[in-house]
């Protein structure tokens, strides 16, 4: 992965909104049948209804979010649940202040 595909996950108002919610997933969502919004993520049928945008338009900003490495994505049963990579993320911030 290069800084290109960092900053152009970065580079939509959709991606960034997605990314803020899962900051605080708690405050963002409601609980969950399955899967922990903080342990396991959130599922992707939420983040996509909360957007009021269709399944595989969601799966393309997150495909572009995780190829990036900032979320990171687990199955459980039939879904997809997503959180951020707080390592990644702070490696980044961190590369951002050093320019």
């Amino acid at each position: 992965m290069d800084d290109a595909e960092i900053f152009r996950a970065l580079a939509n108002d959709r991606r960034l909104l997605i990314l803020h919610w899962l900051k605080d997933p708690c405050a963002h969502f409601p609980p969950q049948r399955d899967g922990d919004l903080v342990e396991d993520g959130v599922c992707g049928q939420l983040i996509a209804e909360k957007l009021d945008i269709s399944a595989s338009t969601l799966s393309e900003h997150m495909r572009v979010l995780q190829g990036s490495g900032l979320v990171t994505a687990k199955r459980i049963k039939q879904w997809t649940f997503y959180r951020r990579d707080p390592e990644r993320l702070k490696a980044l911030l961190s590369a951002v202040a050093g320019l």
